[in-house]
């Protein structure tokens, strides 16, 4: 990335970019950087995710499914996240998206019992699921007090936080503590994103919304809380119902502010000047 004071940035042996090779863009050096930190602190989070899954494994709490399931989905999300990194613009990858790197590991984890033919853990569930709920805004804090903020960091965050509700949504389903419905609750977001393929409307930025946080913080802790073993089924249920009903409210009002900036403007009646 081009330095908007317009010196060259430092390669990794202290000299300056481009005096031995300077045919290279300015920015690549500082991409590979990016490239093999962000590579480093994925390698050794699966690392730790394999030796977790395994601990689940040796205290025949589940089975080599789980441990499969589990690097399947850490890999494809890592791999989904690597496609932003160009819109990370620091060399390194750095302590907010480690945290975020964490949560994604952790939702991980609880993806894993989906595939497990026996009752999953529920506690366990529980205490993975409040602690990837809990980490969440460390790494936005992290972020703004270190000033290293980004767009990567912002998408990365935000679709670790889509996909822990996709997955509790999925556990709760799958509980028998709620009907297929639940699934809404993580799966609105997705909806909304495929639809957004025929109906570009859909597509546009949306100012940023107290409410919308507001809202997926109460949906995470409603389904967390259905979730929670000693919570019988209707009282999970209404838990996971009000957490659909807010969901798809805050889409719906969404989806009402894009169709109404969409709104062609009225034609013109004035003549030509």
């Amino acid at each position: 990335m081009t330095s908007s004071s317009g010196a060259k940035p430092r390669s990794d042996d202290g000299s300056i970019s481009g005096a031995q090779h300077p045919a290279e863009p300015a920015g690549r050096p500082m991409a590979r950087a990016l490239r093999r930190d962000a590579a480093t602190d994925a390698a050794c989070a699966a690392t730790g995710l394999l030796a977790a899954a395994s601990l689940a494994v040796l205290a025949e709490l589940s089975s080599h499914w789980y441990v499969a399931a589990v690097m399947t989905v850490f890999a494809a999300a890592v791999g989904i996240a690597a496609r932003w990194l160009p819109s990370h613009p620091h060399h390194r990858f750095g302590a907010a998206n480690r945290v975020t790197l964490l949560r994604l590991a952790l939702v991980a984890l609880l993806a894993g019992w989906l595939v497990e033919s026996g009752t999953p853990p529920g506690w366990g569930i529980v205490v993975t699921a409040t602690l990837a709920a809990s980490l969440d805004g460390l790494d936005g804090a992290l972020a703004r007090r270190l000033q290293v903020a980004s767009e990567f960091g912002a998408r990365f965050d935000m679709e670790t936080d889509a996909l822990l509700i996709l997955v509790l949504s999925a556990l709760l389903w799958r509980s028998g503590k709620a009907g297929a419905w639940v699934l809404l609750a993580g799966g609105m977001r997705y909806l909304f994103l495929a639809a957004a393929r025929p109906w570009p409307a859909l597509a546009r930025p949306l100012p940023p919304s107290t409410r919308r946080k507001t809202i997926c913080v109460l949906l995470i802790v409603l389904l967390i809380a259905a979730l929670v073993p000693i919570v019988p089924i209707v009282p999970a249920s209404w838990l996971a119902a009000a957490g659909v009903l807010l969901v798809t409210a805050s889409f719906a009002l969404d989806i009402g502010w894009l169709l109404r900036r969409h709104e062609p403007s009225p034609p013109s009646t004035g003549g030509a000047r």
